[in-house]
């Protein structure tokens, strides 16, 4: 019985030589085009965590055209002892509205894609992913201040995309609601209409209808209210399973408590830039008197009067 030798070629070998020469030459022409998935995958870490520099606000108010970070503060005197929200740290802290991505187009040949998905981050320093823009829905120029109960736009390129994507929102259906709270969703859309159309209110209710018509101001609590469904932007604090792992979900409820007024998952701060030299945003901005100090009674008055 005849033996073998290593270098004899056996079944089919031209076959598999031309399928190894065309893999080699796919991955030199994905190579040179960036087109290989490391290289995509650090394409997407540069852009979508490059820092963003926020707005500055020179008046304390916010404007259209302004770059600016959507966050749901952390409500530390919220939650009683022994309640599941007190006992669980990580459901705390400061958030950030952010975008997800679609990781479908990772694995294509196409440009890196938004998704329509969006959740909540746990860190409140300016990216690509949760930078936002402030844009006009009644023609308002850019640089004129944002109004309580004027209609506008959320726009952000989540900093992979060439156009702007808008955060809007629609009514609960059988098939289209929340994954986890399984509540009224938001989502991302390019295209401009009712359903993307936002309002800011006045966090104390009784004091609305007065402050109807006067500017946001910048770093401040406020209510971001939806305008076709008329629910409120929400962070419930629960977790949901994005493309860069476990995040809060973001949707649209009315949180309300005893007095009808409405809770702290409802609260949103605009965060602007630091005008000073200090950098940074407004929360890092030091305080001119630090929490719980107190001040002495001739210096009161003198800061009153």
């Amino acid at each position: 019985m005849a033996s073998y030798r290593h270098g004899v070629r056996i079944g089919n070998w031209l076959e598999d030589e031309y399928a190894h020469q065309d893999l080699l030459n796919d991955f030199i022409r994905k190579k040179e085009q960036g087109q290989l998935l490391v290289q995509r995958l650090a394409r997407l870490q540069e852009n979508i965590f490059k820092r963003v520099e926020l707005s500055i606000s020179s008046d304390g108010f916010v404007h259209f055209g302004d770059t600016v970070l959507l966050m749901n503060p952390d409500n530390k005197s919220s939650g009683l002892e022994g309640t599941s929200e007190e006992q669980e740290p990580e459901m705390r802290g400061d958030v950030t509205l952010a975008v997800d991505m679609e990781e479908v187009s990772l694995y294509s040949d196409e440009p890196l894609q938004l998704s329509s998905g969006l959740s909540a981050v746990r860190r409140v320093d300016p990216i690509g992913r949760n930078a936002f823009c402030i844009v006009s829905a009644d023609g308002s120029a850019e640089g004129e201040p944002l109004r309580y109960g004027q209609s506008f736009l959320l726009g952000t390129k989540g900093g992979v995309s060439d156009k702007l994507f808008y955060l809007a929102s629609d009514h609960k259906t059988f098939q289209n609601f929340a994954k986890k709270s399984r509540l009224q969703k938001v989502f991302l859309t390019a295209e401009v209409s009712y359903l993307a159309l936002w309002q800011a209110k006045s966090l104390d209710p009784q004091l609305r209808l007065e402050h109807e018509g006067f500017p946001v101001p910048a770093d401040t609590k406020i209510i971001i209210t939806h305008c076709y469904t008329n629910r409120n932007l929400a962070i419930p604090r629960t977790f949901c399973v994005s493309y860069f792992g476990r995040e809060f979900e973001v949707i649209c409820h009315n949180y309300l408590d005893s007095h009808r007024v409405e809770e702290d998952k409802n609260h949103w701060v605009i965060i602007t830039a630091n005008p000073g030299p200090e950098d940074g945003t407004m929360l890092e901005r030091p305080k001119a008197f630090p929490e719980g100090t107190t001040l002495p009674s001739e210096i009161f008055f003198e800061i009153i009067f």
